[in-house]
């Protein structure tokens, strides 16, 4: 995500360092190369002028500030317009009303249906209500079925009529379902369309016309840069529409649609989808989408998603064991369980200031744990209970049984040892050695 505008931008920076102050020369010679980078993000060519031409007054505006290097003012300047570009703020979904109605809209192929099902079960988890999700997409074959499938694996009822064709009285008897289920927030997956059609906008026109819905989100694939904009814009002008979802965020994306699309729709992001999986979804902070957009890292996301895994009371009895040396590879098992949910391997170390750069050519994958677990299911109870049991023939017996060497198990038990006394010395400092590791592990597997 963003990788090659990072880089880009990063170059950009070094014109200025170890210059001696700002200057219209060497100033101007940045901006070029920024606004390049953003051209190749897929930057509206008017919207990447303008953010230059802000930038340029800013910068040469602080002049004074003798005590901040250009360089570091130029990143500082540079970071504030990233985020006001994107929106400035974040921007909560609106959940009042009974029920809270939300539509979603987008073409096909955006990602709607998957949306629809990762924001019930977000509203869900994190906002402690009751969502229901409506099966409003009559056309795509298969829709209904998919969303009843996604429903079942977050635990949400999807309200759905197999028989009818017409999406807008489904919707509207959808809410009297809601309210006698005790329903809170309903949730209406539309239809969409290979392009943008005039049988399409009236259906979802009259769809926001009949619910009054608290909130209408357009989904775009973020992989479409510019295109997305221009979707946006034509969705805009006919719905209204309170915010914008951008998916696939994790992919191969240049990110110009998110640089861009605040700026042209003057609509907030809302969410971002950010991998395939049912809680892999964000609330969109601009100011921390730039910080790694420079490579600042995003320590605040990465320590809300520690805290939704890792309680006071687990981090209490935690300290108790290491505090006795008592650490075994059952807690270890649990502290990696507890790593994954966290979501993506990658995504996490960008998360970490300095860690995406320093990692960037470093293949890291979800299965990146896989042999480690592997040997650990491999030990009985006992040896996972205590360590200090693991002799040359109980080591051979658990390399040949998790598909792994005497070598792979050697250097897990000793990396172990390293970590339980480094744990037992730095506190909270588990999890880091953890991902180390996790990386040393990469690429050892058969």
């Amino acid at each position: 995500m963003f990788e090659n505008l990072s880089d880009k931008l990063d170059r950009a920076f070094k014109v200025l360092k170890g210059q001696g102050h700002i200057t219209e020369i060497n100033v101007a010679e940045s901006l070029k190369d920024v606004r390049k980078a953003l051209l190749d993000a897929d930057v509206n060519y008017k919207i990447a002028k303008q953010f230059t031409d802000t930038i340029k007054e800013k910068a040469l505006g602080a002049r004074v500030l003798t005590a901040v290097s250009p360089g570091q003012l130029m990143v500082k300047v540079v970071h504030d317009e990233l985020a006001l570009l994107m929106g400035g703020e974040k921007t909560d979904i609106n959940l009042k009303g009974n029920p809270a109605v939300i539509l979603i809209a987008g073409l096909q192929g955006s990602g709607k249906t998957t949306f629809s099902a990762k924001l019930a079960s977000h509203i869900k988890s994190k906002r402690g209500k009751k969502p229901l999700l409506v099966a409003c997409d009559i056309y795509r074959p298969a829709a209904i079925e998919q969303l009843k499938v996604l429903g079942s694996q977050i635990g949400v009822e999807v309200y759905s009529e197999e028989d009818s064709r017409d999406a807008v009285k489904i919707a509207k008897r959808s809410l009297a379902f809601a309210r006698e289920k005790g329903c809170q927030v309903v949730i209406i997956d539309t239809a969409g369309r290979l392009a943008i059609d005039e049988q399409m906008m009236n259906e979802i026109a009259a769809l926001k016309q009949a619910l009054q819905p608290q909130e209408t989100l357009f989904v775009v694939d973020a992989m479409t840069g510019q295109d997305a904009v221009n979707t946006a814009k034509a969705f805009n002008e006919r719905l209204d529409f309170e915010g914008v979802v951008l998916t696939k965020l994790d992919g191969d994306t240049r990110g110009g649609a998110a640089l861009s699309i605040k700026a042209v729709v003057d609509k907030p992001i809302k969410f971002v989808g950010i991998g395939e999986k049912l809680d892999a979804i964000d609330v969109f902070y601009p100011e921390r989408m730039a910080d790694r957009i420079l490579g600042m890292g995003d320590i605040v996301s990465l320590v809300e998603r520690a805290q939704e895994q890792f309680s006071e009371e687990e981090a209490r009895a935690l300290q108790k064991k290491l505090a006795k040396n008592q650490f075994n590879f059952d807690d270890f098992l649990s502290q990696i369980r507890q790593i994954k949910k966290m979501g993506n391997v990658k995504d996490l170390m960008n998360m970490i200031p300095g860690a995406g750069k320093a990692l960037k050519n470093v293949d890291i994958d979800d299965n990146a744990f896989k042999n480690i677990e592997a040997i650990i299911y491999s030990m009985t109870p006992r040896e996972r209970a205590d360590p200090n049991v693991l002799n040359g023939n109980r080591r051979k017996r658990i390399a040949l049984g998790s598909g792994t060497d005497i070598q792979e198990v050697n250097r897990l038990i000793k990396q172990f040892e390293d970590t339980r006394r480094m744990m037992k010395s730095v506190a909270g400092g588990g999890a880091a050695n953890m991902m180390k590791m996790m990386q040393q592990n990469k690429g050892r597997r058969r």
